[in-house]
């Protein structure tokens, strides 16, 4: 048996950077990965889906090229090219991720499967068929999450995507039908729609984007339609089945055929491998381990990080998961997630950028509430881009002047809600921003008008 100080179970966005902030720290520590350094983000997630969608932004850019007074001709779409594209960027990622990850002393790096075979005690089953126990007093499970796939009847009896398999698919589907009305769904969708596909989202739910605030799902759902995108909601999918080439999807009351089929309904934790039920670790119905504010499972000193924990699957809330766990430890910190504030972006076109409470949340909450909306017409540089779609709403407390929460929908959405986030962090109030000088012709003096017409 060999003994660690810390050992990690994932090489995610979290696991990496605490892997080598613990060895600098000076403990013996072990990170164990099964497949691919990096995690989600690196290899399936963040980086090859925004690669793509840049793809997909130059497609939508040269079939519009006429409207800015260019004009193009003849132009195709080389889908290997764009596959290897993404590829590229991925391996570049990967291999620089570990290369720092190998360099680092202190750091036993190891590939293959981890097994709680104790408490403390792993198996560790390396990729090159040895295996061996390994301990520590100081457990990191950072494992992430896979796409869940429905018991719909028929499915398994159809080639059917993933988010995952998705990414390696060397063809434009003449006819992309999606289950699942999720961010990674509307991202694809209008990825493939770009790239010259017919697009159908299936979504179970009589609510567009149940999460955010109707007008602001109201207007994504306009975008995507705008952009011929067929949206179809309170839609539950009763069975699949091949139709010679295609796939049929029966909805109950219609029927639809398409040469493609993603399946988008979310994603369950990477647990059930690893025993940790055996350990004491505490999962819940879905088996995401339960932690505390401080990330702290039920067994002292073992600590889930990232997806794998539940609660928002996005790589920042991984990435601030490892600082809260490293200042707790040994910055004397009193981290906790209880006031983390939650924030995301969704990379449609135009990108959707949220923070804090939406409305519906802060009505709920009892605060009485002020409402600044805009179209995003009225931002001189969207105008002059040409890229006038969208809606900015920020939600202010009417007592205090203080920004509660904000969606920005529009082109640079997700920078705008940084700058609104910030102002929140610092208390600024809303008339600051409204009456700040901001250079022009930016993003950035939008927040002016937005906030103008508050008081009148």
């Amino acid at each position: 048996m060999v003994k660690y100080d810390a050992i990690i179970i994932g090489s995610g966005q979290g696991g990496n950077p605490l892997a080598k902030k613990l060895a600098a720290a000076g403990w013996k520590t072990a990170l164990i990965e099964k497949k691919w350094i990096g995690g989600t983000c690196l290899n399936t997630g963040c980086t090859p889906t925004k690669t793509l969608i840049a793809s997909g932004r130059i497609a939508y850019l040269v079939n519009r090229s006429a409207d800015f007074g260019i004009y193009t001709t003849d132009w195709s779409v080389d889908i290997e090219a764009v596959i290897r594209r993404k590829n590229a960027h991925v391996l570049q990622a990967r291999e620089s991720s570990a290369k720092s990850l190998l360099e680092t002393q202190n750091l036993d790096v190891h590939f293959g499967t981890a097994v709680f075979t104790g408490q403390k005690e792993i198996m560790l089953g390396r990729d090159d068929g040895s295996s061996g126990t390994i301990r520590a007093e100081h457990i990191f499970i950072n494992t992430g999450t896979s796409p869940v796939i429905p018991p719909i009847p028929g499915l398994s009896s159809v080639n059917f995507l993933t988010s995952d398999t998705i990414l390696d698919l060397m063809e434009v589907p003449t006819h992309l039908a999606i289950i699942g009305g999720s961010y990674i769904a509307l991202e694809f969708g209008q990825f493939y729609r770009r790239l010259g596909g017919e697009v159908t989202i299936v979504e179970a739910s009589d609510r567009f984007l149940g999460k955010e605030d109707e007008d602001i799902a109201a207007a994504i759902k306009k975008i995507l339609e705008e952009d011929g995108i067929r949206i179809l909601t309170g839609a539950k999918v009763a069975g699949v089945s091949p139709q010679g080439d295609a796939i049929g999807l029966d909805l109950g009351t219609k029927k639809i055929t398409a040469s493609h089929l993603l399946v988008a309904t979310g994603r369950l934790p990477e647990t059930a491998a690893l025993n940790v039920t055996g350990t004491g670790v505490a999962v819940d119905e879905r088996g995401f381990i339960k932690v505390n504010d401080r990330l702290e499972t039920d067994v002292p000193g073992i600590y889930a990080i990232g997806d794998v924990k539940g609660g928002p699957q996005f790589t920042h809330v991984s990435y601030n998961d490892h600082l809260i766990v490293y200042k707790n430890l040994f910055e004397n910190g009193n981290e906790s997630i209880a006031a983390r504030p939650q924030l995301y972006c969704m990379f449609t076109d135009p990108e959707l950028g949220r923070v804090g409470l939406t409305e519906s949340e802060a009505r709920a909450k009892g605060f009485r509430i002020k409402l600044a909306t805009m179209s995003a017409s009225h931002i001189a540089r969207a105008w002059e881009n040409d890229e006038t779609r969208g809606l900015l709403k920020a939600i202010i407390d009417a007592d205090t002047g203080k920004i509660l929460g904000a969606a920005m929908l529009s082109e640079n959405g997700g920078e705008l809600m940084t700058m609104l986030q910030l102002a929140m962090m610092g208390g600024i109030t809303y008339d600051v921003l409204r009456d700040t000088m901001f250079a022009h012709p930016t993003f950035a003096e939008s927040l002016n008008n937005l906030f103008a017409h508050l008081d009148k």
